[in-house]
């Protein structure tokens, strides 16, 4: 066994522990912190290739705004730090992540937004995923480190994901990945989460306004993994956390859309259930 230093085994998943093993000598992380870094339109145009189609990543543009981002600098209730890493192995691809920590004023701790992973084929099912989902604990402690906070302070990280549907494999594959590692999703009959609409202004005006997508929430509460609820309250942090960082890049018009959906969430003291992925039906009412 050989790990790196980026690789730090306290920050796995619990169901991520299998990623100790395997000798990862040759594996090389580079943090992109500008768009003018050399492998950034290589990292950005991989995840482009396998997410922009389907409108589940945002333009380079809006990339290049949250590589500007600092977590000490604190702007309409939120600081932020935003992270690509690009893994190789003697210069080729292995894979791609990025995500963001968020921090909102008055409040301890860290939201970390987990938006993209990326494993090159052959480099799948080798256990380095579970590497690039402990990633963002690392980036959360920075930014915490950063602002001046306690490294102690809560850290939950969060992703969207498609509701589980059997019939789309690529779908369950990523919900089976997360499930594994110990991640559970925030019930969805109760929290009708909406991600912000991805498509450029002139496309939105031309088609009648924005589009939220609905989808799922899923989470791992560091330290918290073994609980299997979580409160209105919490949740609602949560997401205001997420729509806060959408809201530095896409116009206010827009994100008003989705901010009024937080009126429809439960009460701060409700009990939300904290589910398997791939036991939730597809587009639950």
């Amino acid at each position: 066994m050989y790990l790196q230093p980026w690789m730090r085994p306290e920050h796995l998943a619990p169901g991520d522990l299998k990623s100790l093993q395997g000798d990862w000598s040759e594996l090389e992380l580079h943090s992109i912190r500008s768009p003018k870094d050399s492998l950034f339109e290589v990292a950005f145009g991989a995840l482009w290739e396998e997410f922009g189609a389907a409108g589940e990543m945002e333009q380079a543009g809006v990339i290049a705004e949250r590589m500007k981002w600092h977590p000490s600098h604190m702007q309409n209730g939120a600081a932020l730090l935003y992270a690509m890493h690009f893994v190789t192995r003697n210069g080729e691809f292995v894979a791609v992540r990025d995500h963001t920590a968020i921090l909102i004023e008055g409040a301890p701790g860290a939201v970390v937004h987990l938006s993209h992973n990326l494993v090159a084929p052959a480099w799948r099912r080798t256990g380095i995923a579970g590497w690039l989902r402990a990633l963002p604990v690392s980036t959360a402690l920075e930014a915490l480190a950063l602002a001046g906070q306690p490294i102690e302070a809560p850290i939950t990280l969060l992703g969207e994901m498609e509701h589980f549907n059997p019939q789309c494999a690529a779908t369950e594959i990523r919900l089976t990945a997360y499930e594994k590692a110990g991640y559970k999703m925030v019930d969805p009959s109760r929290v009708h989460y909406q991600q912000p609409d991805f498509r450029v202004p002139e496309i939105i005006d031309q088609e009648n306004g924005p589009q939220p997508i609905p989808l799922c929430l899923m989470l791992r509460r560091i330290g918290k993994e073994h609980e299997d609820s979580v409160t209105g309250a919490e949740v609602r942090h949560c997401v205001n956390a997420i729509y806060k960082m959408y809201g530095r890049v896409f116009r206010e018009c827009d994100m008003r859309v989705v901010f009024e959906t937080l009126k429809q969430y439960p009460s701060a003291d409700a009990d939300i259930p904290l589910l398997l992925p791939t036991s939730v039906p597809k587009n639950p009412k």
